[in-house]
C-alpha cells in the first residue's frame, strides 16, 4: 500500500469557480462587442498604459524592433522554431486522407482541411512566454492555416522584442501589441479593424482563460488551461538533487502549480525534501516555487514501479518524468498523462523551451480525454460521400426507408423510397409519381 510522505494543503485540481473573474470577462467582451475598436483602445490604456495609433505591427516596426536583439537571441529562436517545425510536419504527414468502396459503386472518405483563421495569444506580465509562439503559430502553419494572427501585451509599457521576433519568425500573418481580455475579444468577435478569427490558442492569465471558455462555442479553443502541473516517478536510482530541481522547475510557473513525486524509495523521498529545502532560498522565483511547493507539493512512497505507474495515472498529470532505471517501460505501463518524459537525459524544461514537442497540455485531470495541442487540433477532418451504382443506391434506400421509420422521421424514409424506386423500381405507396412517369 502506497503512503504519502507529504500531503498538498489545497488542491487545484478544478477551476476556482471565481463569480468575479467571470463578471468582469462578461462586461468586458460585451464592450468590445458593442463598441469595437474604440473599447479596445480604452481597455488597452486602462489595463496596460498603451494606447498606440494603431496596435498592429506593419513590417518596418517588426525589422527594427527585431534589429534591436542580440542576434543570439534570434537564432535561437530560429532553432527551437525548427525543431517545433519538424515534428509538427511530421505529424501532418502521417495524418492520411483516406477512400473506401465500401460496396460497389459506394465510396467513403475523410480528408484533413485546416482551420481557415487562428488568433494566436502570447502572454506576457511576470513571464513573457516567447515559447507560446512557437507552439502555436509555428504549429498552426505546418497545419496549413492560411491566416494566423498573434496578440501580445506590452510589459510595463515596452515592446516586448523577444516575443514579437518570435511571433513574426514563426510566421505570423497578424501582429497586434494588445493583451488581455480585450485581445481575446477583438481577435474572437472581430472589431473595425481585426477580422475574426475560427479558433483560439494560448495560454494566459485567469481572465484570458476566462474569456476563452465564455467564448468557446463561438469560436473554437486548444484547450480549457490550468496551473502547469509536474510528476515525477522516481525508483533508488534516481538523482535526487535532479528530482528536486526538476519539481521546482515547474512549481515557478505559479503559486498554485502541482509538484508531485511518486517514488519507490524512501531514501529518494527523503533526500528530494532536503534538497528542494537548500534549493528553494537560492531560487529568484522562490517566492512563486515555493508556495507552490509548500501548498501543492505531494511525495507519495509506493511499494514498487506498478503500484507508482498506476497511482501516476489517477492524478493524469500535464507534465510526467520518468527517473527510473527503464523509464521507457512507462510507455506500456502508462495511460493518462498529458507528456511523457523519458529517462535523466530529459526534463520538461526541454519540453517547454525547446525540445520540439507541444508545451500546451491538458491539466486539471483533463488527460483522462484529451491530449494536447498538436497540429491535428487546427485541422478538421471532414468526410465525403458519393454513390455511383445504381443497385447500390437502391439498396440503401430501401435499408435507409425501414430504418427511419424506425425512428419515425419519414422525411428521410422518402428520400431513400425516392431512390429506391427510381434505380430498382420499388413500388411507393404514398405517391404514384414514378409510376406516372413510366406510362408517359
Amino acid at each position: 500500500m502506497s503512503r504519502t510522505l507529504k500531503a498538498a494543503i489545497t488542491s487545484s485540481t478544478a477551476p476556482s469557480g471565481n463569480d468575479s473573474v467571470g463578471q468582469a470577462v462578461r462586461e468586458l467582451i460585451a464592450d468590445v462587442r458593442a463598441r469595437g475598436d474604440a473599447a479596445v483602445r480604452e481597455l488597452s490604456a486602462r489595463f496596460d498604459g498603451w494606447e498606440p495609433e494603431t496596435f498592429r505591427l506593419d513590417e518596418a516596426q517588426l525589422e527594427k524592433i527585431i534589429s534591436t536583439l542580440d542576434p543570439q537571441v534570434v537564432e535561437d529562436i530560429e532553432t527551437v522554431q525548427a525543431n517545433v517545425r519538424r515534428f509538427a510536419e511530421a505529424q501532418r504527414a502521417s495524418m492520411s486522407e483516406l477512400e473506401i468502396e465500401t460496396a460497389p459503386g459506394v465510396f467513403l472518405g475523410h480528408r484533413h482541411l485546416p482551420v481557415q483563421s487562428v488568433g494566436a495569444y502570447v502572454p506576457g506580465g511576470r513571464y513573457p512566454l516567447t515559447a507560446s509562439a512557437h507552439m502555436t503559430i509555428v504549429t498552426a502553419k505546418a497545419a496549413g492555416v492560411p491566416r494566423v494572427i498573434a496578440c501580445t501585451p506590452p510589459i510595463r509599457g515596452e515592446i516586448p522584442a523577444a516575443t514579437v521576433a518570435a511571433m513574426h519568425l514563426a510566421g505570423a500573418d497578424e501582429i497586434y501589441l494588445l493583451g488581455g481580455v480585450q485581445a481575446i475579444a477583438a481577435m474572437s468577435v472581430g472589431t473595425e479593424t481585426i477580422s475574426p478569427v475560427d479558433m483560439l490558442a494560448g495560454p494566459g492569465n485567469a481572465y484570458v482563460a476566462e474569456a476563452k471558455r465564455q467564448l468557446f462555442g463561438e469560436v473554437g479553443i486548444d484547450l480549457f488551461a490550468g496551473p502547469t502541473e509536474i510528476l515525477i516517478v522516481a525508483d533508488d536510482e534516481a538523482d535526487p538533487f535532479i528530482v528536486a530541481v526538476d519539481l521546482l522547475s515547474q512549481a515557478e510557473h505559479g503559486p498554485d502549480s502541482p509538484a508531485v513525486l511518486v517514488t519507490t524509495s524512501e531514501r529518494v523521498a527523503t533526500e528530494v525534501q532536503r534538497h528542494i529545502e537548500e534549493i528553494l532560498p537560492g531560487l529568484q522565483t522562490a517566492d512563486i516555487a515555493g508556495p507552490a511547493w509548500r501548498d501543492h507539493g505531494q511525495i507519495v512512497l509506493a511499494d514498487d514501479l506498478d503500484e507508482a505507474y498506476r497511482i501516476a495515472d489517477s492524478f493524469a498529470s500535464e507534465h510526467v518524468q520518468i527517473l527510473t532505471a527503464n523509464p521507457r517501460e512507462a510507455l506500456e505501463k502508462m495511460r493518462t498523462y498529458g507528456a511523457l518524459f523519458l529517462g535523466e537525459g530529459t526534463c520538461v524544461s526541454y519540453g517547454d523551451k525547446v525540445i520540439g514537442t507541444n508545451h500546451v497540455l491538458p491539466t486539471r485531470g483533463a488527460a483522462r480525454y484529451t491530449g494536447g495541442l498538436w497540429v491535428g487540433k487546427y485541422l478538421r477532418t471532414v468526410t465525403y460521400q458519393e454513390v455511383r451504382d445504381a443497385k447500390s443506391s437502391a439498396d440503401l434506400g430501401v435499408l435507409c426507408g425501414r430504418a427511419a421509420r424506425v425512428e419515425l422521421f419519414e422525411g428521410h424514409a422518402r428520400s431513400g423510397d425516392v431512390r429506391a424506386a427510381k434505380y430498382a423500381g420499388v413500388p411507393l405507396d404514398w405517391t404514384d409519381h414514378y409510376a406516372e412517369t413510366t406510362r408517359a
